[in-house]
């Protein structure tokens, strides 16, 4: 790593994506940057609601060479909502280019610093825009699952062979197997606005221009480890420079709010389960199911009498069966915050049911737990390919979401049947690699010294 007088003068602007856990991961893995590289000065950019939650005097961020810096959040004053979908994203993209570019002028002149290098969620193309204009280097952050970056930068080829749209409608089921790095993946599993979907939505926009820009990336960390999905990351080694794999972030550089206390007693209620007889549920921050799977599952949960610890919002649990609150009481447990990691490696969890989120599964993967997944959007979808074809460490609902029949047997599958031995032997093979890889010789070590030596340098 570089010494002092090589790094004094170093300031890196990092661009966040203030959306779901998008914020929250990069500035995890900014917080191991900051330590490890003490004299760099890191600007970071996110919206004031973003910055807010991130920095809170909970949060585990306290390293003096990090400083938050406000951006815009594209709202104009007294605009009312009309509750399109992705709306507010649609706002803050539209002046989040020359927003950041203020941000970081603002920065270099209350630092006294020019910029050295540009790290941003990948998300946010326009950043390769803001370095280069900078004479600095990208360095544009993959924070999910390395095929779902694939299938972005193959976007045009996709769409070219298997055509768009209504041409799609009926196909879903259709094996694509010209994806480089793929053995086959479902059509209807490919990421929501590549070939089908709203195209023009504000997302699809901003993740089809992702793909066409990544290749002028100096260095691309990505939040996985190299022995996960080998063919891809060979593939994308052959595309792009620097391809980094440097997580699983939750092992190496867990988010703020991480390790936030146990307040409802859930390691406690815990402790007196029987071993892997728990299964855990919890569908992050962005998505829930609707009201009649949220009833579908807790029928299937009362069912089959399996132990189960449920992260669910308390305005969420009017939509459960009459009376299954009181009738569950012994074998189940309802928090409206739960401390993930925590639960996952507790040696009664079997099962985690999740909405296949790359964070989730990573943490699955982590923890030795195999998942039960019920994807909504985005490269859930994928992720649950990956998980129940691929990796074979988890099962997707059948029929694709929670009905009593379909959830019961996949709870059956899971933590009764000689299928959920198999996936839990495999998803412990996988554990034991990704343990290896954030080990003192391992390869996302390695390649974590590699980008610190990019940006210090």
């Amino acid at each position: 790593m570089s010494n002092k007088s090589s790094s004094s003068q170093k300031h890196v602007a990092v661009l966040a994506f203030p959306f779901a856990s998008h914020a929250g991961v990069l500035l995890g893995l900014l917080s191991r940057l900051a330590k490890a590289a003490p004299n760099v000065t890191f600007s970071f950019f996110s919206t004031a609601k973003s910055n807010a939650s991130l920095f809170s005097s909970s949060s585990n961020i306290d390293d003096d060479n990090i400083k938050a810096y406000d951006v815009p959040d594209g709202v104009p004053d007294g605009y009312v909502f009309a509750g399109r979908p992705l709306e507010d994203i649609d706002l803050f993209l539209k002046v989040a280019p020359e927003n950041f570019r203020r941000a970081v002028e603002a920065a270099e002149r209350d630092t006294g610093r020019r910029v050295s290098c540009v790290i941003a969620d990948a998300f946010l193309w326009f950043s390769c825009e803001i370095a280069e204009a900078n004479g600095v280097s990208w360095v544009p952050v993959w924070t999910s699952e390395p095929r779902s970056l694939s299938i972005h930068f193959y976007t045009e080829l996709i769409r070219q062979t298997l055509g768009t749209g209504n041409g799609i409608a009926g196909r879903e089921d259709e094996l694509v197997k010209f994806i480089p790095g793929f053995s086959e993946v479902r059509l209807g599993d490919l990421p929501s606005g590549v070939v089908c979907g709203d195209l023009e939505s504000p997302v699809s926009v901003m993740l089809y221009k992702m793909g066409q820009i990544l290749p002028r990336a100096n260095a691309l960390p990505i939040n996985s480890f190299e022995e996960l999905d080998p063919p891809v990351i060979e593939d994308l080694k052959s595309k792009f420079k620097n391809v980094l794999n440097v997580g699983p972030f939750n092992l190496t550089s867990p988010p703020p709010l991480a390790n936030i206390s146990d307040v409802h007693g859930c390691i406690p209620w815990l402790d007196k389960q029987k071993l892997g007889s728990v299964v855990y549920i919890g569908f992050g921050t962005v998505a829930t199911p609707p009201a009649h799977e949220l009833k579908a599952l807790a029928e299937a949960l009362e069912a089959s009498n399996t132990p189960f610890l449920w992260s669910l919002k308390d305005n969420f649990k009017s939509n459960l069966p009459d009376g299954f609150l009181e009738r569950t009481n012994v074998i189940g447990k309802i928090v409206p915050w739960a401390p993930q990691a925590q639960v996952l490696a507790h040696h009664s969890i079997g099962a985690f049911v999740n909405h296949s989120g790359w964070s989730s599964v990573l943490e699955s993967i982590s923890a030795g737990v195999p998942i039960i997944c019920r994807p909504f959007l985005g490269d859930q979808q994928l992720n649950s390919w990956m998980v129940e074809k691929i990796w074979k460490i988890g099962v997707r609902i059948e029929g694709g979401s929670f009905t009593k029949d379909a959830t019961t047997l996949a709870l059956e599958l899971v933590l009764s049947n000689e299928k959920g031995k198999k996936l839990k032997e495999q998803i412990l093979t996988y554990k034991e690699l990704a343990l290896k890889a954030v080990g003192p010789n391992g390869s996302s070590t390695k390649n974590f010294e590699i980008l610190v030596e990019m940006i210090a340098k």
